[in-house]
């Protein structure tokens, strides 16, 4: 059956190789889940131009209540979407995770004249962003 036990601890080895290896493709690269609480700290500096929570209201940039999950261009009561943002809208585009996280990556690469791209380089941290994200879904 086994000598000294080294075939058991071989198939034991093997076992949990294959499940880190099944983990890690397991989810979808940019996945990565977020920490709201950090989210809601890291978002001062969304909350220059965009607010969030009861009464939040359209500054510079609109209101973000609700934003994942919601098509682009959608808030009616802001006048200034650029023509990038309103043809993405047009196109059907939604806030998902993934896109949001794309968009704060780097707002300049998606829409290039729009004015978050102009005004903001992006967020390179990959767990600020998805901090943020996180902190995005708990708004309604």
């Amino acid at each position: 059956m086994t000598v000294n036990g080294r075939t058991q601890m071989r198939y034991v080895v093997s076992l949990a190789f294959a499940a880190s290896v099944v983990a890690a493709f397991a989810a979808p690269a940019g996945a990565a889940e977020g920490d709201a609480a950090k989210g809601k700290a890291a978002f001062a500096v969304c909350g220059v131009c965009h607010q969030v929570g009861p009464g939040a209201k359209t500054l510079i940039g609109p209101e973000l209540n609700g934003i994942v999950g919601r098509k682009a261009a959608s808030i009616a009561d802001y006048p200034s979407y650029s023509a990038g943002m309103k043809k993405l809208g047009d196109e059907g585009f939604v806030w998902t995770p993934e896109n949001i996280d794309k968009w704060i990556t780097n707002p300049k690469a998606m829409i290039p004249d729009s004015p978050m791209g102009l005004a903001f380089p992006g967020i390179a941290d990959e767990a600020q962003r998805a901090d943020i994200i996180a902190y995005l879904k708990t708004l309604p």
